[in-house]
């Protein structure tokens, strides 16, 4: 057998060796220090919701960013963008990339059902924090709730309790639902069928079509035939717009039937135009001419996005990555615990209107309830909306624990 013999380190080997492994500590924790902040805005950037959010939303993380001197706990702030053409194992594929490889530290907007859940899943696996700004479903903040997940969307039970509820009390009692078959139309109808429900009234049928239909002429002539009060669309983006173009040109809208867009959007009206949209009710948590906040915010977005306003998901981008960034700054760093006690613990400016973060991730603030002007009520372009009333966050939003959550309980 052989042995080795081995020279025992002199005090002056280990002080080198410590002083190497202090300078190398160092210099990581200085990198970590100095390293950029990354923000990815996961959108539709090519399909039928790109008018929602798209390059807008891009746009006015950009603002927030801006606005916060593009910087946050000292280190400089990046900004990528991906069309994840609402493919759920796409944008999963493009979250994971961006973790490991980009080194992105939060992604924003997600305004897909199954995107938004399976990039939150993926943020809660690795520790990074998800803010959802355009998917409505309830479950976000309900079964597959999560303490890295933010929904500062409005939900689909948001969004029932104004139109579908405002409409209940009209005495339309009879309901007949045409909804877009993925998670955001069923939890959308499931969450109107129960206010309906509440209000006296039924649903005596529903349809349900796929994404990014053409043509709804079938599906249109089926709730027409039920006679239904109210022909409601759990759908949204191009679906909603192109529903209501083809509802009209059947002579459906303004007989005695009444057709409804569940889920509308300033960006819908503007499509459709005042002569087809108007008398339609919209539930909205952002409005660009609500208050001084929201008119100076949509002014300097509109200057820089060919004149459109932007919609409430470019609006709860802006606020989200606002409050995301005042809490890195009050956390000192990007860890994601740390990040999340004080996105929780921050009060949060929502253009002039009061709103917090719950713990199982619901962003709760006031919506409002509008309703379309006709053409010659209107004093310009976008002035689109009546207010009816105001949702306090408590009859909007599904009460804590309620949809299977146990975060906060």
């Amino acid at each position: 057998m052989t042995i080795t013999a081995r020279t025992p380190l002199t005090s002056a080997a280990l002080l080198t060796g410590t002083a190497l492994a202090l300078s190398l500590s160092l210099t990581c924790s200085a990198r970590a220090q100095t390293s950029p902040i990354r923000i990815g805005v996961l959108g539709d950037m090519s399909g039928y919701s790109m008018e929602i959010g798209g390059k807008g939303s891009t746009l006015a993380v950009r603002m927030a960013v801006e606005d916060h001197n593009n910087k946050a706990a000292g280190r400089p702030i990046e900004i990528l963008d991906a069309d994840m053409q609402n493919k759920p194992d796409l944008a999963a594929q493009i979250a994971r990339r961006w973790y490991d490889v980009d080194k992105v530290d939060v992604i924003t907007d997600l305004p897909n059902t199954p995107v938004a859940l399976a990039v939150a899943k993926l943020g809660a696996d690795t520790n990074h924090i998800t803010l959802v700004t355009e998917a409505a479903t309830t479950d976000l903040t309900g079964a597959q709730c999560a303490p890295t997940t933010v929904h500062f969307a409005d939900d689909t039970n948001a969004v029932a309790s104004g139109t579908a509820k405002a409409l209940s009390e009209q005495g339309m009692k009879s309901w007949y639902f045409l909804t877009a078959d993925f998670g955001f139309g069923l939890s959308m109808e499931a969450s109107a069928r129960k206010v309906i429900e509440a209000s006296g009234g039924k649903v005596i049928g529903s349809v349900r079509h796929p994404l990014a239909a053409s043509d709804f002429s079938s599906f249109l002539l089926q709730a027409q035939a039920s006679k239904a009060d109210v022909i409601a669309l759990a759908n949204l983006g191009s679906d909603t717009t192109t529903s209501i173009k083809q509802a009209a040109e059947f002579g459906i809208s303004g007989g005695p039937q009444q057709v409804a867009g569940l889920l509308m959007l300033i960006s819908d009206i503007k499509a459709l135009g005042l002569p087809v949209a108007k008398g339609l009710w919209v539930t909205e948590s952002f409005y660009w001419n609500s208050n001084d906040k929201t008119r100076a915010f949509a002014q300097r977005f509109a200057a820089r996005n060919s004149g459109k306003m932007p919609t409430k998901a470019h609006a709860a981008n802006y606020a989200a990555v606002t409050h995301y960034l005042n809490a890195v700054d009050a956390a000192g760093t990007t860890e994601s615990k740390a990040v999340m006690a004080q996105m929780r613990a921050l009060p949060i400016e929502y253009f002039g209107r009061p709103a917090k973060l719950r713990q199982d991730g619901r962003v709760l603030y006031d919506l409002d309830l509008y309703r379309v002007k006709a053409p010659e009520q209107s004093k310009g372009p976008y002035d689109f909306y009546d207010h009816i009333r105001t949702i306090k966050s408590e009859e909007a939003f599904l009460p804590l624990g309620s949809g299977g959550c146990t975060l906060g309980q």
